[in-house]
């Protein structure tokens, strides 16, 4: 009602199975750990946490499963796959590009490729339906934005899905 509110999960795992021969069979799985969402505000925060939101006892993972890419032209593409929350999976496409793959600047010899992904659902589709007024208007609105940025790294001379 006032502002957006930015917030991360700290805690996101998952594997990139990546040819930059063909970037269309772009393959991505993320499993992200709801305890680790982060606002920067820490009642926010536990209340995220809360069963009026994520319930994280309850549904203690949120996770992305790729089922079809498109590309787009260039580094283009768009990832369509299942999206879970709380026990409810719906069918998400993630628009977004990808860049490289590039030397690792931090491990002469690996490589890394990196991600990003973005799509708005609705979180009542979900059953994220806490709400409350204040001062005459709705707290929460029911758009959230998701952005997912994912580096993936492969050691030297590995082969196999990027990590």
């Amino acid at each position: 009602m006032i502002a957006d509110v930015h917030g991360q999960f700290n805690g996101v795992r998952g594997v990139v199975r990546f040819d930059p021969a063909t970037p269309a069979h772009l393959s991505v799985e993320a499993e992200i750990d709801v305890a680790g969402i982060y606002t920067g505000i820490g009642k926010r925060d536990e209340h995220l946490r809360s069963p009026d939101f994520f319930d994280a006892p309850r549904y203690p993972a949120i996770t992305f499963t790729g089922k079809r890419t498109d590309g787009g032209g260039g580094r283009e593409c768009a990832v369509t796959g299942e999206l879970t929350i709380r026990g409810v999976t719906r069918t998400v496409t993630l628009e977004g590009e990808y860049t490289g793959p590039l030397a690792d600047p931090f491990d002469e010899g690996a490589m890394s490729v990196g991600f990003t992904g973005t799509t708005v659902i609705n979180r009542e589709d979900y059953g994220v339906i806490w709400n409350a007024t204040w001062d005459g208007g709705i707290m929460v609105g029911r758009e959230v934005r998701i952005t997912l940025n994912v580096e993936a790294d492969r050691g030297r001379g590995e082969s196999g899905p990027w990590v």
